[in-house]
Formats: C-alpha cells, structure tokens, sequence
C-alpha cells in the first residue's frame, strides 16, 4: 500500500487536531503517511518533502499549523500538488493561523479550511481525489449519506425532547 494523501503537521502537539483527517482517510479506506516537519525549525527537511511527495505517489497534501502557520505555504512553494491548509487555534483563537494560511501570494495558492477543520480538509483532499476515481467516489458518497442520516436521527430525538411551550 502506497501513500497517496500526505499530512504533515508542524509539531506532535497539532496531532489532536489532524487525528481527524487521519481517522476520516482511514474510514475512506485511503492510504497517507503522518509526518511532523517545521517551516521554521526543520526547513530544509520540509522542503525536500515537499520536492519529493509527488514522486512517492503523493497527490494530495494537508498541512496542519498553528500561529504564524508558514507550513502550508512553504510546503505550496515548492510542489505543484495541491495543497490544503489546516489553521489550528493556539493564539488568538486561530484567526492568526487562518490569515497566515489564506492570504498567500499570486501563484502559490493553499486551499484553506476553517480552524482546526482537519475533517474537512480529510474530505476536500477525498473529493479531489474521487474526480478520477470511482470507487473512492462510492465510499465519498455513502460517507455523506450517513451523515444526512445522523441528522434526520437527531432531528427525530429532538421531537421527542418535551417542553411546556414547546409547539412542536
């Protein structure tokens, strides 16, 4: 089994937020490797991951950061793979990390999710992927059906939660 999704993340400490794309990809039946490098302490090593991800089958790339968040842009500099940034909150609430991520220069775009939407960005990276298989395109499918159904479930629970005003 190959890798075909990579997440990198710049500390151990980001994992608690990137374990949901991780636990997303696994559900999907996806293969992807984990890896932590820092833009700012490992630079070297990030960019020779980014230099060598598409020729280790990777075609896809999530990038998890936090504060100044330079990771995913670095990461976008150096490969034409799609690359999909992670903010995760730490200080002001994320909105640091989400503004560092979002705003990059012409030609080096960073697909961004919101604050530590490391599920969504699991999904993005899937759909991308699903355009050119379908198989994957099957399982992306019944993956949103059950949640339509967990919805529909809870709307159901919530008709039965009683309350003396309560009209409907």
């Amino acid at each position: 089994m190959k890798a075909i999704i990579s997440i990198i993340m710049g500390s151990t400490s980001d994992l608690p937020v990137m374990e949901k794309a991780c636990k997303l990809l696994d559900e999907l039946q996806v293969p992807f490797e984990v890896n932590a490098l820092s833009a700012h302490r490992t630079p070297d090593a990030v960019e020779q991951f980014a230099k060598t991800a598409q020729e280790r089958g990777i075609r896809v790339i999530i990038a998890g950061a936090g504060m100044a968040a330079a990771l995913p842009g670095v990461i976008a500099a150096s490969t034409t793979l799609p690359v999909i940034g992670v903010p995760i909150k730490g200080m002001l609430d994320g909105l640091d990390a989400l503004l560092s991520i979002v705003q990059m220069p012409p030609g080096i775009p960073v697909a961004t999710v919101g604050i530590n939407g490391a599920q969504n960005a699991a999904i993005l990276a899937v759909e991308m992927l699903a355009l050119g298989d379908p198989e994957l395109a099957g399982r992306l499918a019944v993956y949103k059906e059950g949640l339509k159904a967990k919805i529909e479930k809870a709307n159901k629970d919530l008709a039965e939660v009683k309350y003396e005003y309560k009209t409907n």
